[in-house]
Parts: C-alpha cells; structure tokens; sequence
C-alpha cells in the first residue's frame, strides 16, 4: 500500500487529486491537503474586481465531490514539508505521512518586499479571490470620485496575464461607467518590454499588447522596479539595462491594482535539496525533485529559470494548459512508481492562453512555452472574451464534476505519447 500525498487544493492540486486517483492500485490512499474546502477559479478574479463576478459563482465546495472520490479531504494549512522523515506537518500539529508527495502549493505572495505594497496597505490584488473582493469595493468607492489609477505588476512577478486583463477589463468598465474621461491611467510592469510576459514575447504579443495599450490611452512604464508605495503615490524606479536607474517616477494615484512579487510557501521556503533560494521546488524533466526523488511538484511552485537575463527580475508565468501537461504527466510517473517502473513521461510545457480585455481579448499558443518554439503565434478579437466566459462555465463544471478535463485530456495524452488507462479506485477507510 502506498500514501500519495498532494500538498495544495488549487487548480493543480485539485486536477492531480482527480487524475492521480485513476492511477492508485485498490490498495493505494490518496490525501489532499487543502487550507480551504473551497475551490476557486482564480482567472474570474479580474471579473470579481469589478464586479462582474461573484464569489458564489466561481467557488466550489470540494468536501462532497472529495468523499465521492475516496479522497481523504483535510482542510488544515500545512506547517512544513519534511522530506527526510517523509511527513508533512500541519498547523494543529498533526503528522501526515507520505510514500509520494506532491507539491502543488502555488506562490506565497510577497507583499512585505515592497513597503506599502498589498491590500493590508495601500495598494488592492487579484491573486485571491477574498483579494478582489476588497478590490471590487474599492473600486467602487473610487467610481464615486475618479482620479489617477496605477495597475500592473512588481518586480518577481511570474504571472502578467492578470495585470494586463485587469487594466483592459478597468478600462471598458470605467467607459461603460462614463467616467473614463476623468481618470488617467499608468500600466507599471518589470517587463523590458509591453508583451513581454515573463516569455520574451509570443507571436506578436508586443505589437498587439502597445497597440491597447494606447487605443485605450494607457501610458506605460516598462523596466520598473517600485521602491515603495504611499497611500495616495507610488515611487518607481526604471532601470537601464545595465541596471543604473533611467528614471525615477513618483506616480500619484486614487486607485491601483499591482501584482506582487512570488516566492515559495512557508512550509517547503529553505529546504536544501528542494527548493531554489526564493523557495520554489526544483524538479526534473518528470517534475522529480533531484534530491528526493518521492517529491514531485507542478504548477506556479515549481521553479523555472526565466528566459533570460533581465534589467529587473522577471519571472516566467506556469500557464493553466502547461500546468495540467504537469499534471497528467505527475499522475502517470507516480502511477508507474507504483508498479515498479520509472518515470518515463515528460510534460509538454506548451502554453495556450486567453487573455480577457472586457470587450475582447488576446489569444496566444506557445509550444513549447519558452523560445525557441515550434509554434508561436497570437492574435486578438472580440471573441476572445466570449472564449473565455465559455471556458470558465466548462473549467467549473468539470471541478463539480470532479473529473479532468476530457478534451485537454485526450489532447495532453496525444501530446505525451501515452495511452488513456483508468484504474478504478476501490472503496477504502481513512486513515485513523
């Protein structure tokens, strides 16, 4: 009998329980460890902010779907990953042990590196959807006396997505509003340039991401890198690329939205062997921690050197199709281990991604995700919106569901070269 473990009950801690759960022998045990029963699909937060999106409407109670699974559901926050006695610890003090762990934590988010930076100070976030819930009212509040609004990203940042939905999103609700006229706006990212994406570009991305960026008379800071934040300005600094400062910006605002820097959880932040110096899980082509080899990891925790060097750090984005491509592969390694055999499947890491403009959007297809690429292509269009309402009804459907996704399935399954097996979980007790 084995004990999988997955640490993390996000968007890849949740699909991994699913999917790992077809892989497990009628021996085997499956636990997820989540610090919440609630499911939430974060890529609605922008909509959240603004108020086009409830919570109710894109959270999802996991506790029942869990049973039904034979999946030991536990909502305690964990402590610290020990990998050396193989247990994972939990605030209350309880010992969870494992013969495979998968780590599927996602970032901690580091509001502290910046003075002023988050929701508990000056500025608001989309990162959690409690997050843009505040935000929304926020907004609301500022609806009532416009002025001056900075959005976008900080240094280590890892995902830019969101900050560019968010400014578009922003951006058709102020107009929609008839407020648009009296609000100046300022996109402020470490990106050395406007499409960058922690991807040095995909397809056109660049091009199309300046061009609404001035249709929608945003002005932009590229190569930023914010030194502090007052309740009312922002003080920004824009590097050269030799790492002097260009220019120093002191950036009024009534409102701003800024993505904060990443770094790994408390629990696993410090472990030699595992992680990286900001705490992210170092991992072999099969998502294999090279040190423990019992570890795996997928999705934003995992540590993925950027595409090159950069006057200001950036990170590279763990797009969702990338992350389940480590999913389905995470879940066929394991279930190899199982039968005594090796790992022999590599995730993809290809990245397809619709980015939400409001009123429109931009698409991008990246394989594999970082250049050089087979593919590299974006294009924009007032359907990309309709794409992505589309895709969050099916996403959230399939997490009630509680199965993966059937048509990425057989696609991430083509693309890996592996055949479709299920193996059906039997009816076990829980441990203790």
């Amino acid at each position: 009998m084995a004990e999988i473990v997955v640490l993390g009950a996000g968007l890849g801690g949740t699909l991994m329980a699913y999917e790992m759960s077809d892989q497990l022998r009628p021996e085997d045990r499956i636990t997820l460890i989540g610090s919440s029963s609630a499911y939430q699909f974060y890529p609605s937060n922008p909509w959240v902010a603004v108020g086009w999106r409830q919570r109710k409407e894109i959270e999802v109670d996991l506790t029942a779907i869990m049973r039904k699974k034979n999946i030991s559901f536990l909502t305690t926050s964990a402590s610290r990953v020990d990998p050396k006695t193989k247990t994972v610890t939990m605030t209350d003090g309880t010992a969870v042990p494992y013969d495979y762990l998968v780590i599927a934590t996602g970032p901690e988010l580091a509001f502290d590196e910046i003075p002023g930076l988050g929701p508990d100070a000056h500025t608001m976030s989309i990162c959690e959807t409690g997050h843009a819930e505040a935000a929304f009212a926020a907004f609301e509040a500022f609806c009532q006396n416009p002025g001056p609004i900075v959005l976008g990203a900080a240094q280590g940042v890892s995902c830019f997505g969101p900050a560019y939905e968010f400014a578009f999103i922003v951006d058709t609700e102020l107009r929609r509003r008839k407020i648009r006229d009296r609000v100046p706006m300022t996109f402020v990212t470490p990106e050395p340039y406007i499409g960058h994406l922690g991807l040095d570009g995909v397809g056109d991305t660049k091009t199309l991401m300046e061009s609404e960026l001035r249709n929608r008379h945003i002005k932009w800071i590229t190569n930023a890198r914010i030194k502090s934040v007052e309740s009312d300005q922002m003080h920004v600094e824009e590097i050269n690329d030799d790492g002097s400062v260009k220019m120093a910006h002191a950036l009024p605002f009534s409102y701003s939205m800024m993505m904060p820097p990443f770094r790994g959880v408390p629990a696993v932040f410090g472990i030699e062997g595992l992680t990286n110096p900001r705490g992210f899980i170092l991992a072999d082509a099969f998502q294999r921690n090279p040190t423990y080899p019992d570890v795996f990891s997928i999705g934003v925790c995992v540590a993925i050197p950027p595409t090159g060097k950069t006057p200001v750090p950036v990170g590279v984005p763990k797009t969702g199709f990338m992350i389940e491509s480590m999913v389905t592969a995470t879940a066929h390694n394991i279930g190899a281990l199982l039968r005594g055999k090796e790992p022999d499947i590599k995730p993809t890491w290809n990245a397809i991604c619709l980015a939400d403009f409001g009123d429109g959007g931009v698409v991008f297809v990246a394989q594999p995700q970082l250049p050089p690429r087979n593919v590299n292509w974006a294009a924009e269009g007032k359907w990309v919106h309709l794409a992505k309402v589309g895709f969050e009804k099916y996403f959230l459907r399939k997490i009630k569901a509680g199965t993966s996704e059937p048509f990425y399935e057989r696609y991430l399954l083509k693309q890996l070269k592996i055949p479709k097996i299920h193996h059906p979980v039997q009816p076990h007790k829980k441990a203790g």
